[in-house]
């Protein structure tokens, strides 16, 4: 059936390059159609929290705690605050605790400023804790 090229030379091209092995690879590897879809999927997977809303007695326990730690300021009185912070991507955020000493207590931007620069809303609070 190929008895007339089986034994032909291979052909090569006087005028294109020859392909490298990686190329010609390149060429039958798997299509990804569907490109960004697992990333999509795992961020749809990743759970976030909701951010709880206290009650007044809540909001008032924290903000004796705050008027307390306003008394120390520019002292070395170290706090830990829980705090709500939002998912940059989706809906829901997480709590996570800042431990430091308290620089500044921002009313206007109602922020809490931390030595290190971290700032914390005062709306997004959960907890304060006095370190011991």
């Amino acid at each position: 059936m190929y008895d007339d090229i089986i034994n032909l030379p291979h052909h090569v091209s006087a005028t294109r390059p020859q392909m490298s092995m990686l190329d010609r690879a390149a060429q039958f590897s798997p299509f990804a159609a569907l490109t960004g879809y697992d990333a999509a999927i795992k961020e749809t997977a990743r759970l976030t929290d909701q951010k709880i809303e206290l009650d007044d007695d809540e909001k008032e326990e924290i903000n004796g705690k705050i008027q307390l730690i306003a008394e120390h300021l520019g002292e070395d009185f170290e706090v830990v605050i829980t705090y709500f912070q939002p998912d940059g991507k989706k809906a829901g955020g997480a709590y996570v605790d800042a431990l430091g000493v308290v620089k500044k207590i921002d009313e206007y931007e109602r922020m809490i400023v931390f030595r290190e620069g971290r700032k914390v809303s005062i709306d997004d609070i959960l907890e304060i804790k006095l370190a011991e």
